[in-house]
């Protein structure tokens, strides 16, 4: 059983920067990426970005792309998400996930194993 944990949410006013956290644990043996998504009050969950464990390929959305940054610690099973320039539009949940094989990583569909989710709220 694989297990994830975000970390790091909170409250931030408009401009501010963050950094979520995404610890996993548990037994993962074949290729995988993880994932970020999030969910914003009455909204579906959408896409965030993505990171490819084995050579470090990330993906990112378009709402997105330029500001946030993903990383990773393989030492540490890490992962991270920098968000940079935030704005009110950033609130949601955000949720850390795994997916294995190859896909492209984009849909909730894909990964198999999800954390619980955390809040991260920007003020304007």
């Amino acid at each position: 059983q694989v297990q994830l944990v975000e970390s790091g949410g909170g409250l931030v006013q408009a401009g501010d920067s963050l950094r979520l956290s995404c610890a996993a644990s548990g037994r993962i043996f074949v290729s995988y990426s993880r994932g970020w998504f999030r969910q914003a009050p009455g909204k579906e969950r959408e896409f965030v970005g993505r990171i490819w464990w084995s050579d470090g390929t990330i993906y990112y959305a378009d709402s997105v792309k330029g500001r946030f940054t993903i990383s990773r610690d393989k030492a540490k099973n890490m992962v991270y998400l920098q968000m940079n320039s935030l704005k009110p539009e950033d609130t949601a949940v955000y949720y850390c996930a795994i997916m294995f094989g190859t896909g492209r990583g984009t849909a909730e569909y894909e990964y198999a194993y999800w954390g619980q989710g955390i809040q991260v709220t920007v003020s304007s």
